[in-house]
């Protein structure tokens, strides 16, 4: 621990983590084993961090969130384990609605981004540059958001899917797809996403073909469920893409 980084003794901090200079730490901060912490970061209270995370110069971490409604109410911020979280990412703590910001594991976030109260990102998901993320987000396993892309409270990104850069999200993104456009739209499946994480090729061409019912065919999507629930109630992969259209309340691309 770097001898002018202000460090709250009522924290827990774990013999093994490193701490640059000029950091701030405040009360009731977790941090476990073998994170490393580069210069001029500022973790507030409620803040956990599990393992070999590492947090570069310039980052806020559990910052009271930007909502009106925000009385004061202590809430949280949770970060899980092996995450790298770049230069000047900020990502604010719950509100009453949720309690709780969770960030998963294996995630990388990059230079810049923000993710606001409420929002949960699970696993294996990469922010690029300057990635926008608004409150009460959820944003799935192994998903990609290209830089510069602003994502709309209360949106869902369904896993597997790819955001190019730049683009507005402002219904939800479905599973295995890839989104681009303005307004952003289906523009296929996320085929290299789906190879590197060893779908096999039948897999794809089903969910291709799902897709093909839903956006290229003449239904319109109630009626592209419905069939997508008939001829393939017993497949894993369509019965993800069923489920994330009949819980979204936004609507999606």
């Amino acid at each position: 621990m770097h001898k002018t980084s202000i460090i709250s003794s009522k924290s827990k901090i774990d013999s093994s983590v490193s701490i640059g200079p000029f950091c701030i730490i405040e009360d009731n901060v977790l941090i476990n084993k073998n994170c490393n912490i580069h210069s001029h970061v500022i973790i507030k209270s409620g803040t956990i961090i599990g393992e070999n995370c590492e947090i570069f110069s310039g980052v806020i971490l559990g910052e009271r969130p930007q909502d009106l409604k925000y009385n004061g109410e202590k809430t949280n911020l949770e970060i899980g384990n092996n995450n790298i979280i770049r230069e000047y990412a900020t990502i604010h703590r719950g509100t009453a609605n949720r309690i709780t910001t969770k960030i998963g594991n294996n995630c990388m976030l990059m230079a810049y981004s923000h993710i606001a109260h409420d929002s949960i990102i699970k696993n294996n998901v990469i922010l690029s540059n300057s990635v926008q993320v608004g409150g009460h987000v959820d944003i799935d396993d192994n998903v990609i958001v290209g830089g510069a892309t602003p994502i709309h409270q209360f949106c869902k990104l369904g896993k597997y899917s790819f955001i190019g850069g730049g683009y507005r999200v402002v219904q939800d993104v479905p599973p295995y797809i890839k989104a681009m456009g303005e307004p952003l739209k289906y523009s296929g499946i996320n085929s290299v996403g789906l190879s590197r994480n060893n779908f096999s090729s039948n897999q794809a061409s089903l969910i291709k073909k799902a897709y093909k019912i839903l956006y290229r065919s003449e239904y319109n999507i109630s009626q592209a469920v419905s069939i997508l629930e008939k001829e393939y109630s017993d497949n894993n992969d369509i019965n993800e893409i069923i489920n994330f259209i009949n819980k979204s309340e936004r609507g999606i691309i």
